[in-house]
């Protein structure tokens, strides 16, 4: 029952989180490209950002296919590093912190996904531990 808490609880909020900064990509779109300069990203990657942001929740969330759910979680895995190495790179650590919130937010509802959906995903950590402990 905890699993199914911190499944949902933790997928609600990094969905939360990149559909806040999928809204903020829209609505400030000229602070983001000049924020994705200062890190030395080129400003086309705004509108696919924004798209595959959305596309990543959306998978997670519906869940039409397992191996969807677990690309958009690779994906979002590696954009969260990414991002918050950049804010390191850049000596802007305050700016890694939404990355990191959203790793500890991701590594919560990836390995306790298994705990609340009935289609298991054979990629995630709590299907080892439950097979673990049947064994």
């Amino acid at each position: 029952m905890t699993g199914n808490y911190t499944y949902w609880i933790s997928t609600a909020l990094l969905s939360l989180l990149y559909l806040a900064s999928a809204a903020a990509y829209v609505a400030k779109r000229d602070w983001v490209r000049q924020a994705l300069a200062d890190l030395g990203y080129p400003g086309y990657l705004v509108p696919v950002l924004t798209v595959v942001k959305i596309l990543a929740v959306a998978a997670i969330l519906s869940r039409i296919s397992v191996p969807l759910s677990d690309l958009a979680y690779a994906g979002m895995f590696y954009h969260l590093l990414l991002s918050g190495l950049a804010h390191i790179g850049v000596r802007k650590p305050g700016g890694a912190l939404p990355a990191a919130v959203g790793l500890v937010l991701l590594v919560a509802s990836f390995a306790t996904q298994n705990l609340a959906r009935d289609i298991p995903s054979p990629d995630a950590l709590a299907m080892a531990a439950q097979q673990a402990t049947l064994n």
